[in-house]
């Protein structure tokens, strides 16, 4: 007999591959050029040719049973202080190797980094509405409880009313997402800032350290003029998770790192935890390869430009349209409200029109839905008139 806990899990799918899943069979009725899909936030954008030329020369002059071997648990050494170096002249950091752990993307980073601050069942890790639903399975599989505070849905910032009645000793971190998925919001200073003192005094109150695990993936997707602070220069208590899935545009090579402060209570021996972690969880040893090729291009980021062009126009069509959206400052997500209460089914209508995209409800704040417009820009554009017949049948309905 399989573990029921996984079974159950399997009549409760991803919305989000659902859609996508949909789109492919849709498009063998119609043809994928008639179905406008923006369910699934994969990047459209090549990576950067240093790295794929990193990578080519690796294979070149390397030996290969070193590049593809295993790594050391921690990672190699060579990626970490490339990484390191980058953030500190980027960000005005003093990380050292020590800070740094390499890890299977940032999902791969969040399993490490709620492990090691997860002491026993049922302790509550605290998020923000709108929330990557995969959350929910990291949290409880780590034995914790993940907490939801409603979301401040006039600006999409933290509810900090809401947040401030949850807080309890048993709340060992707070896991943030800025630029949020499914939002497209950054976080501003001020609400960082704000984010800091209150854990500040409750880290007192309580006698134990409350983290903030910033989950970092859209980073580098920061829009022309967005405030857009270094989460860990305002907390000591805090670990970044990171990918370079969105970045460099390369989701499926799954390389990413987690990072804690140095004047973080745990600092000392953060990457051995991380280790002895990793020997129970299967997330061990990233690639290589790809170590190696950040290494050489640690900086790198592919030309993003196409995102920001894509949102201009979307949110000036869409206001126009009559559609309610909170501007995104940055990723390649917008999350403007349902056309109806129930998003659910504000999204099988739009289906009728092929096109694709995600209710709310599994990110925890109801009455919306996400465009992921990681696309061309032609797409975007051939899509306006079946957002319009859209927003037309509510109208006239």
């Amino acid at each position: 007999m399989f573990n029921e806990k996984f079974v159950e899990m399997t009549q409760h799918g991803s919305a989000i591959r659902a859609m996508f899943m949909y789109g492919l069979e849709r498009a063998k009725v119609v043809g994928p050029e008639n179905v406008f899909d923006f369910s699934l936030g994969n990047p459209s954008v090549p990576a950067p040719e240093c790295f794929n030329q990193s990578i080519q020369n690796i294979l070149e002059e390397m030996d290969p049973v070193a590049v593809h071997g295993y790594s050391p648990a921690n990672g190699l050494d060579v990626a970490r202080l490339a990484i390191v170096e980058d953030l500190n002249r980027r960000f005005g950091t003093n990380y050292g190797i020590n800070n740094i752990f390499m890890a299977v993307s940032a999902a791969g980073a969040l399993a490490h980094a709620l492990r090691a601050v997860i002491l026993e069942e049922g302790d509550e890790i605290i998020t923000f509405a709108p929330y990557f639903p995969e959350y929910m399975q990291y949290v409880t599989g780590a034995g914790g409880k993940l907490v939801a505070v409603p979301a401040n849905t006039e600006t999409l910032q933290i509810n900090f009313e809401a947040f401030e009645q949850m807080l309890n000793p048993k709340v060992r971190a707070v896991l943030i997402n800025t630029p949020n998925n499914p939002s497209g919001v950054v976080y501003s200073t001020e609400t960082i800032t704000r984010l800091a003192e209150v854990l500040e005094q409750k880290q007192k109150e309580y006698g134990h350290s409350i983290y903030i695990i910033s989950d970092e993936p859209y980073r580098e997707l920061v829009f022309s003029g967005v405030d857009a602070p270094f989460v860990a220069k305002f907390y000591a208590n805090t670990m970044i998770c990171y990918s370079y899935s969105k970045s460099m545009s390369v989701p499926g090579e799954r390389i990413g790192y987690v990072v804690i402060n140095t004047e973080a209570e745990d600092y000392p021996y953060a990457v051995a935890t991380f280790a002895q972690i990793s020997r129970g969880i299967g997330h061990n040893c990233p690639p290589s390869l790809m170590q190696l090729a950040i290494a050489r291009c640690a900086g790198a980021v592919s030309d993003l430009s196409v995102y920001e062009t894509n949102k201009n126009i979307l949110y000036k069509e869409l206001t126009r349209m009559g559609f309610d959206i909170i501007e995104p400052g940055g990723t390649f997500y917008m999350f403007p409200k349902a056309l109806e209460a129930d998003a659910k089914a504000f999204c099988e209508k739009a289906k009728e029109f092929d096109l694709l995209l995600v209710p709310s409800d599994s990110f925890g704040c109801p009455g919306f839905f996400r465009i992921a417009y990681c696309c061309t820009t032609e797409k975007v554009l051939r899509a306006l008139p079946k957002f319009e017949a859209v927003a037309e049948y509510y109208k006239n309905r």
